[in-house]
């Protein structure tokens, strides 16, 4: 996933205020999800156990982002996850899911308060219904950097996410991230499933809203939810 970028890095491109409509992929992920059937599947002292998990994500738009000629559309994301029946915290996650219109790429990035961040990368149609990202240990593009104790006890030496675009408006995701475990020989793959239903739709991003407010000629209302 390598750009072929012109001499001049610095000159921004023009871009459209409406991130709803240049989402691409991830355009279906926009809005606010809940989950009460997902499932993780993580190592303990004795082996494996299978958790159900309730969980509660929110993806929305954010204005349009460069790096010099580079151009991306996004959503901010959140998830809040929790057992059935409690309250305390289970798994907290925040980052951007990106598409490069330019390169048909995707890029997840994601930082959970354990002391690990990622970047994860994968190249997708604009309407396409799956895609897949990966990030790997060791990688300068897309890569994982954990604390140290993470890096020590539980390695984590691949991520892979898998998103699946459901015809009835869900969307699902099934992901790996491949351990080195201290004191065990196999590799553990800690695998994580869910399919969420939308709770509500996304507001507009700020420039959206903006010209929405203004009257601008270029965005107005219905174009908003293209």
């Amino acid at each position: 996933m390598t750009g072929s970028w012109p001499p001049d890095i610095y000159t921004e491109p023009q871009s459209d205020p409406n991130t709803l409509a240049n989402l691409g992929p991830l355009r279906p992920m926009a809005g606010l999800w809940l989950s009460d059937t997902a499932v993780d599947v993580h190592p303990v002292v004795d082996g494996t156990e299978e958790n159900q998990y309730i969980e509660r994500m929110e993806l929305q738009p954010i204005d349009p982002q460069t790096n010099g000629p580079q151009l991306f559309y996004g959503l901010r994301y959140h998830t809040h996850i929790v057992k059935p029946g409690e309250v305390e915290t289970f798994h907290d996650q925040v980052g951007y899911w990106l598409w490069e219109p330019a390169t048909k790429s995707i890029l997840m990035t994601l930082a959970i308060p354990r002391a690990q961040v990622a970047l994860a990368g994968g190249r997708a149609e604009p309407d396409a219904k799956e895609f897949e990202l990966r990030a790997e240990r060791g990688s300068t593009r897309f890569g994982i950097c954990s604390g140290s104790f993470l890096e020590e006890a539980f390695t984590t030496n691949r991520f892979t996410i898998r998103v699946t675009i459901h015809p009835d408006g869900r969307w699902s995701y099934d992901q790996i991230t491949e351990l080195s475990i201290r004191g065990r020989a196999e590799v553990f793959q800690h695998h994580d499933r869910s399919t969420l239903r939308k709770i509500s739709e996304p507001a507009p991003n700020p420039l959206a809203a903006a010209a929405i407010a203004t009257d601008a000629p270029r965005l107005s209302p219905r174009t908003l939810t293209t």
